[in-house]
């Protein structure tokens, strides 16, 4: 019997007033899979993420993530979303008003596991001894390192990341992106990176072009 895939979209569109931004795209995502996703500026790259997220709804078709349907109610897909995903954003959306320990234990308090993972995660990312201080103490390298931890601490079975190094420089970008594989793998999830960066994208297992209809695996000729 093959192993269900972590992540499904069945024909999918999505429209933004007479816009059509996707149509009829279907996808499958194994476990263990780290895909990124890249193509030109307005082609739907964030869209698809909000989607698989449960952040936004499509139009037509359906999103299954380890084989459940993704709901069209808020607060189910937030359940669902709170216990299945992980998700980086560009902008970190750390909270301001709490300690670096306190965000990264957010995902273990909401789904009830044990909080000692947050310091281990802390210290994983580079920010051992910074536990108790506060996001306005941090660089931006530092705010995403605490955004990678609080994604990855309740040990998702997806990832998904949205232009995660896009505000970094280009070291901190690699720091990250080292990171976020070494992460990804070691927890054995599956992730999904969108980017412009072909550096980023390169830490992928494989790269996809999205366009309206379909998601392209980029040959490796193509990508040299």
């Amino acid at each position: 019997m093959n192993p269900i895939p972590v992540l499904e979209l069945s024909n999918i569109s999505k429209s933004y007033a007479d816009r059509r931004v996707l149509s009829g795209l279907s996808y499958s995502l194994a476990a263990g899979e780290y895909v990124a996703i890249m193509g030109d500026s307005g082609v739907g790259k964030s869209t698809l993420l909000n989607l698989i997220a449960g952040l936004d709804n499509p139009d037509n078709g359906e999103i299954r993530i380890d084989g459940k349907s993704l709901p069209a109610d808020d607060e189910a897909a937030t359940l669902l979303r709170r216990k299945y995903l992980g998700f980086i954003f560009q902008a970190f959306h750390v909270l301001p008003h709490l300690t670096l320990l306190q965000n990264v234990s957010l995902p273990l308090l909401l789904n009830h596991l044990p909080l000692e993972r947050a310091s281990t995660m802390l210290a994983t990312v580079g920010l051992r001894g910074r536990e108790q201080d506060f996001p306005y103490q941090l660089s931006g390298g530092e705010l995403q390192r605490v955004a990678v931890a609080r994604a990855l601490v309740h040990r998702p079975r997806l990832i998904l990341a949205d232009e995660p190094t896009g505000n970094l420089d280009q070291e901190t970008a690699r720091e990250i992106l080292r990171l976020i594989r070494a992460e990804i793998k070691a927890n054995g999830a599956s992730a999904i990176i969108v980017t412009h960066s072909h550096t980023a994208a390169e830490t992928a297992d494989s790269i996809l072009m999205l366009g309206k209809h379909r998601l392209t695996p980029v040959s490796p000729e193509d990508q040299a």
